[in-house]
């Protein structure tokens, strides 16, 4: 066998240098240790922040079990709800909720048709701590107070149950004010023992993290900023991005739409506003109203921004409007609560955030 020429030679030196170069790893970022993030946890809050270590371990709990990265942006966006929505307090005073209460029990009353004096009469009765319920009532201050007291309103008097049966009218509280519908609907996980039932966790400075975390960064999003996320906590999961889908629909068809995000009636088959407005579509875009509904029907998902309906519905936009229109809109809500005594929105709320989580960033 002859001996391989000058050039084999040279081309296999070369192949042998691509291939260690093909295997080569990048180098990878090293591993934070939980104190390095618990203390850059603790440079990150705001400085009038009482028992920085206590908040710390709870945000930093949350992050590790929901395996959300604790980058700094993350972390901001975290400390910006909490302080919008308590200034970081787990049992935050409402002014005038004595005011509320009494009005929420007196509007069930009209509701079910019992007397105003007969429900002030079931509320004198003595409550498991001594007093009774009106006097607890007289001078509640944060929500979980509230909470506990429609609790055991509901299970220790007959008229709670016909008033209230088993729903408490408190639906958010924690430090972020997450709404407990969605806590007791993403449970599994919860990394803390449960003290009697997860709307109670709710109201602990950990489980008011721990799921106010999950709502505002437990979902995967393609924003191009953190205050649409801001925005999708007020409103919904995706409403910033479903809200720009309803200003492409608009468009397209010369439709007025209201941008609140909800594609469709939750809860009910009925088409509403945007889900008709997209009919007017369906033979520019070649869609049957069933394919339309079945799209639409993903809107609370990742995957509705690679449906056919939304790629169809933007390409009509982008052409009427001869560029490219945003894929991102903060939603036109009006904030609506008995807590609530002034004309605000979730473009404000987002805004606030925003604002502090600036802040937050700057302190790094």
């Amino acid at each position: 066998m002859s001996s391989p020429s000058l050039l084999q030679r040279l081309t296999l030196v070369a192949v042998l240098v691509l291939a260690g170069c093909s295997t080569k790893k990048e180098p990878q970022a090293p591993v934070r240790q939980p104190a390095d993030v618990k203390a850059q946890i603790q440079k990150l809050l705001p400085a009038q922040v009482s028992n920085k270590a206590g908040w710390a371990d709870d945000i930093y709990t949350s992050f590790r079990t929901q395996q959300i990265d604790p980058s700094a942006s993350n972390l901001c966006s975290v400390i910006a709800v909490a302080a919008q929505e308590s200034n970081f307090s787990a049992e935050a005073a409402v002014s005038g909720l004595p005011k509320i209460a009494w009005g929420e029990i007196d509007r069930r009353a009209a509701k079910v048709h019992v007397p105003a004096f007969v429900v002030r009469t079931a509320l004198m009765i003595k409550s498991s701590n001594g007093e009774s319920y009106a006097a607890r009532l007289d001078k509640v201050r944060s929500e979980k107070e509230l909470s506990a007291i429609f609790d055991d309103f509901i299970d220790m008097v007959p008229m709670g149950q016909k008033l209230f049966g088993n729903l408490n009218p408190i639906h958010t509280g924690g430090p972020m004010q997450v709404s407990i519908d969605f806590a007791e609907a993403h449970a599994e996980g919860y990394p803390w023992p449960v003290d009697g039932s997860i709307r109670r966790e709710v109201f602990t400075r950990h489980g008011g993290m721990y799921f106010g975390i999950m709502h505002l960064l437990g979902y995967p999003a393609d924003y191009s900023q953190p205050l649409y996320r801001f925005a999708d906590f007020n409103a919904g999961w995706y409403a910033s991005r479903n809200a720009a889908f309803q200003a492409a629909v608009a468009r397209a068809t010369g439709m007025k739409l209201a941008l609140d995000g909800d594609l469709i009636l939750y809860g009910s088959e009925k088409a509403g506003s945007t889900e008709l407005a997209v009919r007017t579509l369906a033979k520019r875009i070649d869609m049957s109203n069933s394919e339309i509904r079945d799209d639409l029907e993903k809107g609370e998902k990742a995957d509705f921004s690679d449906s056919d309906l939304w790629k169809q519905v933007f390409t009509l936009a982008d052409k009427m409007a001869g560029r490219r229109v945003p894929r991102e809109m903060l939603p036109g809500i009006k904030l609506e609560s008995p807590k609530i005594t002034r004309n605000l929105t979730t473009a404000w709320f987002a805004q606030r955030v925003d604002s502090r989580y600036q802040q937050c960033m700057s302190r790094r």
